[in-house]
Order: structure tokens, then C-alpha cells, then sequence
């Protein structure tokens, strides 16, 4: 979820973490283990009069399957779940606007189950997790990760 908001203009910062749960310091390896409540997530700090909050509710949207409440293409279960967060009242109805007309454009066949959440405290990943796409380019290259060819399939406007 890093790399198609980090290479937009206006974006000054994605940090990869963990948020939503009711453990204080989560590690990846108690958040993948279920112990905390907490969903792998992203903060993203970016300037409103470069790119608008609605734009990267669009980006998120291309980078999911808002049809699966249990993961993510190849990462399973509920710390994977699709969640919007919001830091306020007009990010709210920006998302949820913007929830309603996908759901009403027919695109998928499924329920969309994105939730639309207020932000929580967000606790950043551990560094090996940060820009991790960057570290790791094999593993998230090809076949590895279906996100590409999912997205290519779904959204092809």
C-alpha cells in the first residue's frame, strides 16, 4: 500500500503501522498472530493543496478488493481487513461518498465490506516493515502479488 500513494506529487510521508487494536507497542509478530485487534495500515501526511483527500480515497480504492472483509489478495485474515480511517467529519463524508458510488457504479459483483472508521492512535511498524517494497522488489514483483492483475482486471477506466 506504500509505493502507489508514496510516488504521488503532495504525498510527504507513508508510514507503514498498525492501528485500531488494544495493545499499547504492538510487534508485526503480535499483530499477525491476532493478539492485538490491531489492522496493518497505512498514515499518510500529504499536502492538501497538491493532492486532495479525495483523490487518495480513489487511490485506495485501486490498490483493494473492498469485497473481501478477510485480507488482501495473498495476505489473509482480519489485520488485513479493507478499513478506511478518518481524522474528521469532512474526511468522513469524502469516504463515504465515495464508498456510496462505487457501490452504486456496479463495478464488482460482491458487497462492498470496506468499513469507514475514525483514525486510533497509529503505531509505526517496525523499520524492516517501512518501504518494504523498496527492500524487498522480488517479492513483490510478479506473480507473488496478484494486486496488479486484479486491478488491472477491475478497474480498466
Amino acid at each position: 500500500m506504500v509505493e502507489p500513494f508514496e510516488t504521488q506529487p503532495g504525498i510527504l510521508n507513508v508510514l507503514s503501522g498498525y492501528t485500531g487494536g488494544f495493545v499499547d507497542h504492538p510487534t508485526y509478530e503480535q499483530v499477525k498472530a491476532h493478539k492485538t485487534g490491531h489492522t496493518e495500515a497505512v498514515q499518510i501526511t500529504f499536502d492538501p493543496d497538491i493532492i486532495s483527500y479525495a483523490e487518495l480515497v480513489e487511490i485506495y480504492w485501486r490498490q483493494t478488493d473492498p469485497t473481501d472483509a478477510m485480507g488482501q489478495f495473498v495476505d489473509r485474515g482480519d489485520n488485513y481487513r479493507p478499513v478506511i480511517y478518518v481524522a474528521n467529519a469532512e474526511q468522513r463524508r469524502i469516504a463515504e461518498a465515495s464508498k456510496k458510488a462505487l457501490e452504486e457504479s456496479g463495478r464488482f459483483d460482491k458487497p462492498i465490506v470496506t468499513t469507514i472508521e475514525d483514525a486510533q492512535t497509529f503505531w509505526p511498524a517496525e523499520e524492516y516493515h517501512q518501504e518494504f517494497y523498496k527492500k524487498n522488489p522480488r517479492r513483490m514483483a510478479g506473480t507473488h502479488d496478484p494486486r496488479a492483475a486484479w486491478t488491472a482486471e477491475h478497474w480498466k477506466d
